[in-house]
């Protein structure tokens, strides 16, 4: 069992450390079956990316481990906070959830190597979720090493929301993941065309096999009920993980995903932008990892925003107060708070995430872990007994 006391968490805990200012070489392990893993009860233990680890990044005793890339919230740049992105490992394969403001430098900075990327999930189109996005294949396209791959990858991300576009220049459908990617390489076609001209690059259009996720026949889903209680129902399924999705409420956005990764080593989900909605308990319900966005609204007046924008954040983000009570409904063993908003420290310091976090658990009686996340958090996930998902 964890004990609040523990920095280094023993087999039936996630270990926690920090990679900043640090690299590590990736793990090349072979692949294993999907679906999977138990929930363990734990002792409350407050984190932060300055916990040490059991086991590093690379380490063959974690065949799945989670790291945080950014933990930032909305469009703005901060210089403390890269945006919001995760890279999930099974079995030295890796697997990237939103790809936020810097995701491709915290990628490297990891020490995960390019050749190692088996997927891209995002959950929503807004911005801070996909700005870094076609940097992958464009960046990557025809280097060699761990700087670059070859062979493509599957993407995975909503699929058209069905309204028109009102941006200037824009007419027709918004469009879905496989429009935006379309567009994206046409919108940057120079530079591949160049490359290409001269040997030295190949058309990242070419790395990629990009899906439209959209929402089950019968759910009643559409732009005007974007987030209707429903089951899960699966994305995608290979040797390393199972991956399942639910709607969630995100304002205007649609289709807007959480997602659920089952392996033989445990289970993650991550949450996405969401209101507080039973689709989310359902999804994480006995899941080793929550990573859950976090909002502290107090913050948001300290940094003066309009409040017409205060009033927008409230009513589309999940307050850190609810934390506790999803968590324990969940019967997670662990959530980690990620997508801080406000992400600076100057409206909310970590000594107050972290209490916030801790009230929130108390109150909800929860029993488990609750982290703050932080760029480059490192866990490695470790369930206990196995369960068929």
């Amino acid at each position: 069992m964890c004990q609040a006391s523990d920095h280094t968490s023993d087999a039936g805990c996630p270990a926690v450390e920090s990679l900043q200012d640090r690299a590590q070489a990736p793990s090349r392990r072979s692949l294993l079956g999907a679906v999977a893993a138990s929930a363990v009860a734990a002792a409350p233990l407050l984190a932060g990316a300055s916990a040490a680890a059991a086991a590093p990044s690379g380490s063959s005793a974690t065949p799945l481990s989670l790291t945080l890339l950014g933990t930032n919230s909305g469009p703005p740049p901060l210089a403390t906070r890269y945006g919001t992105s995760s890279a999930l490992v099974v079995n030295g394969r890796t697997y990237v959830i939103d790809c936020g403001r810097g995701a491709v430098s915290q990628y490297m900075r990891a020490g995960l190597s390019m050749p190692s990327l088996a997927g891209i999930f995002l959950t929503h189109l807004h911005a801070d979720h996909i700005v870094d996005y076609y940097a992958f294949p464009m960046l990557a396209a025809g280097a060699s090493g761990a700087q670059g791959f070859r062979n493509p990858i599957d993407v995975y991300g909503p699929g058209p929301a069905g309204i028109a576009s009102t941006v200037a220049g824009a007419p027709g459908p918004v469009p879905g993941t496989v429009g935006m990617t379309r567009l994206a390489g046409q919108a940057y076609a120079a530079a591949p065309t160049f490359f290409m001209t001269e040997h030295t690059g190949i058309d990242p259009a070419t790395l990629l096999r990009v899906h439209d996720v959209l929402p089950p026949p019968g759910t009643g889903a559409s732009a005007t009920n974007t987030a209707p209680a429903m089951a899960p129902f699966t994305v995608m399924e290979n040797d390393d993980v199972k991956v399942t999705a639910v709607l969630v409420p995100h304002g205007a956005v649609y289709p807007a995903y959480a997602y659920r990764f089952d392996t033989d080593h445990g289970s993650v989900v991550f949450s996405g932008d969401t209101t507080p909605t039973p689709n989310v308990i359902g999804l994480a319900r006995h899941a080793d990892v929550l990573v859950h966005e976090a909002l502290y609204p107090a913050g948001l007046a300290i940094l003066g925003l309009p409040q017409a924008l205060i009033d927008h954040i409230l009513a589309t983000h999940t307050d850190v107060g609810e934390l506790g009570r999803i968590a324990a409904e969940s019967d997670v063993r662990t959530l980690v708070a990620n997508h801080l908003s406000p992400g600076q420290s100057a409206a909310v310091s970590d000594a107050t995430w972290r209490r916030q976090l801790r009230d929130s658990a108390r109150h909800a009686r929860f029993g488990g872990r609750m982290l703050l996340g932080d760029d480059l958090m490192h866990i490695a996930v470790r369930p206990g007994a196995s369960r068929t998902r």
